[in-house]
């Protein structure tokens, strides 16, 4: 019965180790399997998400929508933008946001320029279409993390160019891919509210989206940016519970995405508050004006936060 059982506890173990092991950020090479490391790090990568409070509408006495934008050249936010290439232990957002809609299917992407305007409310997800195969479905969703270019099809033995019954040449839609080198913003979604029942000034993100520059394919100059899609955030937070954060001060005692965006430990500017007119501060502010008319916003809500209390 004694070795049953042991057989039993060590079958178990391997099994756990095994399953950790597959997941990425562990140390663990995917490839080799290998551990780099002197430990499997299984903290992070099975880590669950802490549940939000929950919230009536009757416990909220004010709220405010605001967006920000999260500039990845600042100091404090290079944990968002490094390493450029996954790493054992390690990969960026975007990476990890591109594993998880493209490998695991586990965050679901919302189309942010769906043809008419540009659009932050979550109305058009990418989801798979009745008769639609799992291949081209994860074509699709691979399509939104780069950019889509038609050239000639090849012929995979011969090299030649390939052409159809009627002596036309058979078009490819191909995909540039983006990578983390080229993200160079987020933009998030957040509300600021007032929880009377707990007597705290809260926030919670509501969305968050990649941006990166947009290039003239004729001239390759830079005129302008991009917002790649949309990703609903409380979904978000099962996958970025699982990847760690650089600790400059300490290997050992790593966060993971989300708690990094619950602690925010991120440097931002408001871009956008709620107004009558839907309009964000650029272009009617530009330059230090813009900065100023964001620190405007945020010192509003910084005394709204301590006039409660006198209410």
């Amino acid at each position: 019965m004694m070795i049953r059982r042991l057989i039993e506890t060590t079958t178990l173990l391997l099994l756990s180790i095994s399953a950790v092991a597959q997941l990425p950020s562990t140390g663990v090479s995917s490839g080799s399997g290998v551990l780099d490391g002197v430990y499997v790090q299984e903290h992070i990568p099975t880590k669950r998400v802490i549940q939000y409070t929950h919230l009536r509408e009757a416990d909220v006495m004010w709220s405010k929508r605001v967006w920000r934008t999260i500039d990845l050249r600042e100091k404090q936010n290079h944990p968002l933008y490094y390493p450029i290439e996954p790493i054992s232990d390690r990969m960026s957002l975007f990476d990890v946001i591109k594993y998880g809609a493209t490998e695991e299917g586990s965050i679901t992407l919302y189309d942010f320029k769906n043809g008419v305007y540009n659009d932050d409310q979550f109305r058009f997800p990418v989801i798979k279409q009745t008769g639609e195969s799992d291949e081209e479905f994860k074509k699709r969703v691979e399509s939104f993390f780069g950019t889509i270019t038609v050239a000639p099809k090849f012929d995979p033995v011969t090299g030649a160019i390939m052409y159809d019954t009627n002596g036309i040449e058979i078009m490819d839609t191909l995909v540039n891919p983006y990578t983390a080198r080229d993200i160079i913003k987020y933009e998030i979604k957040e509300d600021w509210f007032f929880d009377k029942q707990r007597s705290v000034m809260d926030v919670r993100i509501i969305g968050i989206a990649p941006i990166v520059n947009y290039v003239d394919p004729n001239t390759n100059a830079v005129i302008g940016t991009k917002t790649l899609f949309y990703l609903y955030f409380p979904e978000c937070r099962y996958l970025f519970q699982n990847f760690f954060v650089y600790n400059p001060h300490n290997d050992a005692q790593r966060m993971s995405f989300d708690d990094l965006f619950w602690k925010r430990d991120f440097n931002s500017y408001i871009h956008k508050e709620s107004n009558v007119y839907d309009r964000a501060i650029n272009p009617n502010w530009l330059g230090v004006d813009a900065l100023l008319e964001s620190e405007k916003i945020k010192g509003e809500m910084f005394r709204m936060e301590h006039d409660l209390w006198n209410l």
